[in-house]
């Protein structure tokens, strides 16, 4: 069974930084796409990150690019997301996940499996 699990959350201000974290188990996740999406209030869960955690190659939507980072560390089953110069409208619950097989949709919510329980990330002005 696979299981990810949010944490680093929180409340910041506008300008600070903050990293995620997404333990990730159950299986070896070598042939898989791994991403990060969030949800604000009142919106539709939206793409942030992916990546080919074999090849890591990475993906960005354009209200991140240049300011967040997305990495996995293969020891230790982790994926992160670095966020830095963070926005107030980058607030939203912050979810992890995961998506098996070849994909070439790595920015696209059906291609992903497995889901985290999200994390709270809040960036007052």
């Amino acid at each position: 069974q696979v299981q990810l699990v949010e944490s680093g959350g929180g409340l910041v201000q506008a300008g600070d930084s903050l990293r995620l974290s997404c333990a990730a188990s159950g299986r070896t996740f070598s042939q898989y796409v791994m991403g990060w999406f969030r949800q604000a209030p009142g919106k539709e869960r939206e793409f942030v990150a992916a990546v080919y955690w074999s090849i890591d190659l990475t993906y960005y939507s354009d209200s991140v690019k240049g300011r967040f980072t997305i990495s996995r560390d293969s020891a230790k089953n982790t994926l992160y997301l670095q966020m830095n110069t963070l926005k107030p409208e980058d607030t939203a619950v912050y979810y992890c996940a995961a998506g098996r097989g070849a994909t070439t949709l790595p920015r696209t919510r059906s291609t992903y499996d497995y889901w985290g329980q999200g994390t709270q990330v809040t960036v007052s002005s």
